[in-house]
């Protein structure tokens, strides 16, 4: 009986050692690299290693030089206790207002989906708001999908519909069948973005967000498949 309360209260323990993912909110959307969701997901990773050895030292040994190349860390890493850091932002962030839009088309890269989220929840949250909505998220593989709870529940409303591109899944059929039809395998093409335009029920306003190259690769593809500068944001 006390080998179970024990075992017990160390479980318990891990799970308070347990990194907090963040709220969508809590990304700017700028592309940082990292993002706070890169951070949290290294955290995590350091976490389920820690927990299967039984060892809590690891938590406190993790790799110092994670993030070598940016640019945000070279600055962190020249700090000493007392020193003074004073911050401004984010800016660049995108306003939106109910039924806007007849139609949003949201392209996200990775941690790209984190400003997609707020304006998604926004629209299922308020009944009176009809904008129909289609989310693109792509990822390098099935398991790398990002928040799957949340995106499922969310492609239960009337007006939202969710695809994935995922570019280094070999086959379809080892996904889940509820996954099967609303993923492409690849990367996200002229060709594709061609045909989520065209299958857009009302005109649409797209936005994107993702890594600097994937930003630009789609503002080139939403140009050849009919739309205006005016008729997309990039974050």
């Amino acid at each position: 009986m006390m080998e179970e309360k024990e075992e017990g209260d160390d479980e318990e323990a891990w799970l308070q050692l347990r990194p907090t993912e963040p709220l969508p909110a809590q990304c700017c959307g700028g592309g940082c690299k990292p993002c706070v969701f890169d951070i949290y997901y290294q955290e995590l990773a350091w976490w389920e290693k820690a927990q299967a050895k039984k060892d809590k030292s690891l938590l406190w040994r993790k790799k110092e030089e994670c993030y070598e190349t940016g640019l945000m860390s070279q600055y962190v890493k020249s700090w000493k206790v007392g020193d003074a850091a004073f911050w401004r932002g984010p800016f660049g962030g995108f306003p939106y207002r109910a039924n806007q839009y007849g139609e949003l088309l949201m392209l996200a890269a990775g941690t790209g989906l984190a400003p997609m989220l707020p304006i998604l929840k926004e629209i299922t949250d308020n009944e009176e708001d009809e904008t129909f909505l289609t989310l693109v998220s792509c990822f390098k593989t099935f398991e790398g999908i990002y928040l799957k709870p949340l995106l499922q529940d969310q492609a239960r409303y009337w007006n939202v519909r969710t695809f994935f591109v995922l570019s280094q899944e070999a086959s379809l059929d080892k996904l889940p069948w509820s996954y099967q039809e609303k993923t492409h395998l690849g990367r996200l093409s002229q060709a594709l973005v061609q045909e989520l335009v065209d299958s857009c029920r009302r005109k649409p306003f797209a936005l994107v967000c993702g890594p600097p190259e994937f930003v630009s690769d789609m503002a080139l593809c939403l140009q050849g498949a009919g739309l205006t500068q005016g008729s997309y944001f990039l974050f």
